[in-house]
């Protein structure tokens, strides 16, 4: 007689708390309390987003840490870690009042001390840089009230300082002159969050627990988390499949998706996580000798089938994307080059820029990397080479073996094209500025400006827009950006991802805000059986 799916998850679960060394005892009274177990193919460093972008990072850490604010469903700041917050009438400070019974997962008090540190060094390391730019100085007005100080006003300040984004970090422990990008505590770290660390084994697993005297009444709902890795989107469906996982962060093969759908008593969330604005493109080292003249650039984006990309290779699951602000954004324009598809005009463009057709018809031969671990990625890299071949350019398909390798490739601007998924996280200014001005071209810094792309208008353009608090100049001044970004082409823009996450039946709860399964999941818990 075969387990089903219920009995197969609960024998799963027990050979992992063998594996992980806890006694059955206390995994069965664990498990009564609430376990979720969660796939991903992500492959975090470390488990720290003071320093640190993505989601590899990014949902550990809200696990791991609280925010100062938390944003609504409706996108409305909400009281968090600090239980008032209050902006300035001229929009040059924020004071933050802590909650007082809140500590440490070593119990010491967490402070206005600590809210400095954090956000200092968040200022100071984050590959998001323009996110905290304007703060000048954070000054403590009494233990448990902090106040943000700034430059110039910040029209998303707000948003910043809420869940991944803003993680408060000990100043006691990583406070001690350690850089805090390569703090050996990064991989083991005292948090401030609804769950404390138990282990972290990369490669493997993340395993988490309630923390006892988490500042929120009787919450977090369960009494641990665990993040399984899988080597690839496959392992991780089927897993999802035979209730290995209860949970399936990302979703985003339609193959993918219609067999999850077939699954029995599976919660899918189509839409999640709205705030992200997942674009998918291919980046272009402008810097390339090969890529540096922007016709050629140009020329590869004509030479692309969007329609079939979203239409063919994805079934109509995610949508066209035309530019660098995605289409949900009340900032986004479609007013702009569109790049349909042309192979002609792509033709045309690269004999204007000297590349004409040798033996065999090929004009360019480059090499095009993409992020391992993402199916929509890796479908997209391989029509490339055919789609590309078609106006004379012969694409090598590059693999990486893993995350770290493809990151340290094109943040050392060591590659040639590689297709991308860079988000916009809320605001223009904290996940759109970072890869467009020319200040933020950083090596050695994933997602930042990757393409070395540099134009002096569009640079003015953010820098006007980062502080402008009226939405009407806003939208006018990011309209222009679109409008030059997308002519410059140091990316194609393809497709904007649809996040669809997965849930177990039993499930209850599941997070429904803003940043989705990336925001905290306190609130998270199991239904009654």
């Amino acid at each position: 007689m075969h387990p089903n799916a219920s009995d197969r998850r609960t024998l799963l679960k027990a050979a992992a708390a063998l594996t992980l060394g806890w006694p059955l005892a206390s995994w069965a009274q664990a498990a009564r309390g609430g376990v979720l177990v969660i796939g991903t193919t992500q492959k975090p460093r470390h488990l720290n987003s003071a320093v640190q972008s993505g989601i590899a990072t990014m949902f550990p850490s809200a696990q791991l840490f609280a925010s100062p604010l938390r944003m609504s469903a409706d996108w409305k700041p909400q009281p968090y870690l600090a239980e008032k917050f209050e902006l300035s009438s001229d929009n040059r400070s924020v004071a933050l009042t802590l909650r007082r019974d809140a500590v440490f997962h070593d119990g010491r008090p967490i402070t206005a001390e600590d809210i400095k540190f954090s956000i200092e060094t968040i200022r100071d390391h984050h590959p998001f840089r323009s996110m905290y730019a304007p703060v000048n100085a954070v000054t403590l007005e009494g233990p448990l009230k902090a106040v943000v100080r700034l430059a110039e006003p910040h029209p998303a300040l707000l948003l910043a300082m809420s869940t991944s984004l803003t993680p408060i970090i000990p100043r006691h422990i990583f406070g001690d002159g350690t850089d805090p990008k390569v703090h050996p505590r990064n991989a083991n770290p005292v948090g401030s969050g609804p769950f404390k660390l138990v282990e972290f084994k990369p490669g493997e697993h993340i395993v988490m627990e309630r923390h006892q005297r988490f500042f929120l009444k009787d919450l977090p709902r369960l009494e641990r988390l665990i993040v399984k890795e899988y080597k690839d989107p496959a392992s991780l469906l089927l897993a999802f499949e035979k209730g290995e996982i209860d949970v399936h962060p990302l979703i985003g093969d339609p193959r993918d998706l219609e067999r999850a759908r077939k699954i029995p008593n599976v919660q899918l969330v189509s839409g999640a996580q709205p705030a992200v604005g997942p674009l998918l493109w291919l980046a272009f080292n402008t810097k390339n000798p090969k890529l540096a003249d922007k016709r050629v650039r140009q020329a590869i984006s004509y030479a692309i089938d969007r329609k079939f990309i979203a239409g063919t290779l994805f079934g109509g699951l995610h949508k066209v994307a035309t530019g660098p602000i995605a289409l949900g954004s009340p900032y986004y324009s479609a007013e702009v080059q569109p790049y349909a598809h042309d192979p002609a005009k792509a033709a045309q463009l690269l004999d204007a820029a000297g590349l004409k057709p040798g033996a065999g018809g090929t004009r360019l031969a480059l090499e095009v990397d993409s992020i391992p671990g993402s199916n929509e990625l890796k479908m997209i890299q391989e029509y490339l080479k055919p789609a590309l071949a078609k106006v004379g350019i012969d694409v090598t398909v590059r693999l990486s073996p893993d995350f770290p390798t493809w990151a340290r490739r094109v943040s050392a601007h060591q590659f040639e094209m590689t297709m991308d998924s860079v988000w916009n996280w809320g605001d223009p200014v904290i996940g759109v500025h970072r890869t467009w001005l020319t200040s933020n071209i950083k090596p050695g810094v994933i997602w930042s400006n990757t393409q070395s792309y540099s134009n002096p208008r569009v640079d003015q353009l953010l820098e006007a827009a980062a502080k402008e608090m009226d939405v009407p100049k806003r939208k006018a001044m990011y309209k222009e950006v679109q409008k030059l970004v997308v002519d410059d082409c140091p990316v194609a823009f393809l497709l904007e991802a649809t996040i669809t996450e997965g849930y177990a039946a039993k499930v209850a709860q599941p997070p429904r805000g803003i940043w989705g399964m990336i925001d905290s999941m306190s609130e998270v818990g199991l239904k009654k059986a």
